[in-house]
């Protein structure tokens, strides 16, 4: 279409304000933006929309239009909403890059912009590729006659004889026509997309496997939970899905990469839809989270569970047994001069929030529901998850602590063994857990029935290793050289009261991943030392009174002398002992490090040249 045409249509809302002479332009696309520096989303030939959020002050104009200018789009149209009147020195800018420039009034959306150009531009085209996007966009409707991404795919296979998928970031299939793709081509597919995002390359992505070409289309998020306009590529990379087709497009004409590129705005609809869907999810999940870290009665969390179980478990009836995982990612300084990078923090929390809730999809399992079980949380940088488990099978009959267990349940209202939930043993790991990473093997079977394979077959936990296993190789891509992802497992509970320890178990593991070499780690309950095991279920008087007998008079030291005493104290046991190699940490002589230690000594009565007064501070500063 025209650029001209747009003005004919009063829906729109455009009012030209430069550019009279260049309104024959030809407009091959849409995309709304308000980063400082587009051009790597950019092709040519787009008509781009602009909210003026870049706009800081007159001086940034003319670098905002000199850069859309190089990428040769068609025209912008910047929104009145934000600013009212169009800026003079936008204007300015325009008329001197001879690009054509168009008021967007405040009362008209951009998505209705969008819909009409990529109709038009559709209609334009050859007759069965315009038939193709209408066709896409009646069907992609929330209506009856809505198909869902499928549909689109299938219209994609019959009427273009082109085979694609709908991948998440992991490479788990969402959607697609005919064969489903194999699960690890596609992490290998999702690995190429995340890594040539991360260089800051142009979509489409290019990748072959094993003789055949695929080429990989980016399908980003634009609804509410879109990350603003201006941030840091790593905010979104981790979460964006991508639509792969099996065909080289570095040979396709416009027409065909401008339909592909509306295909994946349409299927943008499905995605925000399903993100909208996560909204109850997470707030469970938060209002759980906040009562266990509040401290409050097992009651009032048992209440709250028993919300979440029919949300979470359709059908169930009761509430299940429940894990607690924990994910952190962490990203390294930001580089401006990087493709994609800007400066200042990321916030994890969001980010590890969306990367959990696909790490905990079934990669098995595709369609429009195959996260109903996962509930996530964030808090700071954590992400926390709220698994709720099936009842497994029945527990061993001589499992440690039946009776007063049993009548915790039935004080928090939820089920005993006698409703089928798995018993935790006295060190916390589930007694029914199966084989891999979880308990020993066949814990979970009948007495005398030889039915370890098939106990173990049944065991509905989750275990670390295996949580990881298959999204590993597309995770490390994303997250490059300067990205992070830690992850812990909690072992199963089934009461209220077990909640809070899970947590603190899950928060331990995660720790344990983070002291292991690599981009993407985990750990679960089991790999966790019998001290570390413990610290969780002691009382929280007991916990306060002991760090305070030990470490307090090193923290009113400090705060008095800036000695750093409780930094030594740590370095020191870090270092077994070692003066050198603790000296060496701290960038100190030993013997400033040897008059530090001898402070603490003074300072709380114990020596730290015996094993039992080590152990303690080792404990108390794990517990503070």
């Amino acid at each position: 279409m025209r650029l001209r045409a747009l003005l004919e249509t009063d829906a729109l809302g455009l009012r030209l304000l430069g550019g009279q002479d260049e309104l024959d332009r030809t407009v091959r696309g849409v995309m709304t933006t308000d980063l400082r520096d587009p051009s790597r989303y950019l092709s040519g030939g787009e008509l781009v929309l602009t909210g003026l959020a870049w706009r800081r002050d007159a001086s940034d104009s003319e670098p905002f239009v000199r850069i859309l200018a190089g990428a040769g789009v068609a025209g912008l149209a910047a929104g009145e909403a934000e600013l009212g009147d169009i800026p003079a020195d936008l204007v300015e800018a325009c008329d001197h890059h001879r690009l054509p420039l168009f008021a967007v009034h405040e009362t008209v959306a951009f998505a209705t912009i969008t819909e009409h150009v990529v109709r038009q531009v559709s209609g334009e085209r050859a007759g069965d590729l315009a038939a193709v996007v209408d066709r896409h966009r009646r069907l992609m409707t929330s209506g009856p006659a809505g198909g869902g991404p499928e549909v689109v795919l299938d219209l994609l296979t019959s009427d273009l004889d082109l085979r694609a998928w709908v991948l998440s970031p992991t490479g788990r299939q969402i959607a697609g026509a005919g064969t489903p793709l194999p699960g690890p081509l596609g992490a290998t597919l999702a690995g190429h997309h995340l890594a040539a995002t991360r260089t800051g390359r142009r979509a489409p992505h290019r990748a072959a496997v094993a003789g055949t070409t695929y080429s990989l289309f980016p399908i980003r998020n634009a609804g509410r939970g879109a990350v603003p306009a201006g941030r840091d590529v790593r905010e979104s990379v981790l979460s964006d899905w991508l639509l792969a087709v099996e065909a080289d497009a570095s040979d396709w004409p416009a027409a065909r990469l401008d339909l592909l590129q509306g295909v994946t705005q349409l299927i943008a609809v499905e995605r925000d839809r399903r993100e909208a869907a996560r909204t109850v999810r997470r707030r469970l999940a938060q209002e759980v989270l906040e009562l266990v870290q509040a401290g409050a009665a097992p009651a009032e969390i048992a209440a709250r569970l028993r919300v979440a179980a029919p949300v979470l478990l359709p059908g169930l009836g009761v509430a299940p047994q429940w894990q607690v995982v924990v994910a952190r990612v962490d990203w390294t300084a930001a580089d401006a001069t990087a493709p994609g990078g800007v400066p200042g923090d990321i916030a994890g929390g969001p980010v590890a929030q969306a990367l959990l809730e696909e790490i905990l999809v079934d990669p098995a399992v595709s369609g429009p529901d195959s996260a109903d079980r996962i509930a996530v949380a964030h808090t700071g940088e954590e992400a926390i998850a709220l698994v709720p488990l099936p009842a497994g099978p029945a527990p061993l009959p001589d499992t440690v602590g039946d009776a007063t267990d049993t009548d915790a349940d039935a004080d928090a209202g939820l089920p005993a063994d006698g409703d089928g939930a798995v018993r935790e043993t006295g060190t916390g790991a589930p007694a029914a857990a199966g084989t891999g990473t979880g308990a020993g093997t066949g814990a979970g079977a009948k007495p005398g029935t030889g039915a370890a394979p098939a106990a173990a077959a049944q065991d509905p936990a989750l275990h670390a290793d295996a949580l990881l296993a298959a999204v590993r190789e597309p995770l490390s891509a994303g997250l490059a050289d300067d990205g992070r992802l830690t992850l812990g497992v909690s072992a199963a509970v089934h009461s209220a009261e077990g909640l809070r320890g899970a947590l603190e178990e899950a928060r331990h593991a995660r720790r344990v991943a983070a002291a292991r070499p690599g981009r993407v780690c985990a750990a679960g309950h089991h790999e966790l030392a019998s001290h570390v095991l413990l610290l969780p279920f002691v009382p929280d008087d007991v916990r306060r009174a002991f760090t305070a007998r030990l470490l307090d008079p090193l923290r009113d030291y400090d705060r008095r002398h800036r000695a750093e005493l409780i930094e030594t104290l740590e370095a020191f046991l870090d270092c077994d002992g070692s003066w050198t190699r603790c000296a060496a940490r701290l960038h100190l002589h030993v013997n400033t490090l040897r008059y530090r230690v001898g402070r603490i000594e003074q300072l709380t009565g114990r020596d730290l040249s015996r094993l039992e007064d080590k152990l303690d501070f080792f404990l108390a500063l794990r517990m503070s």
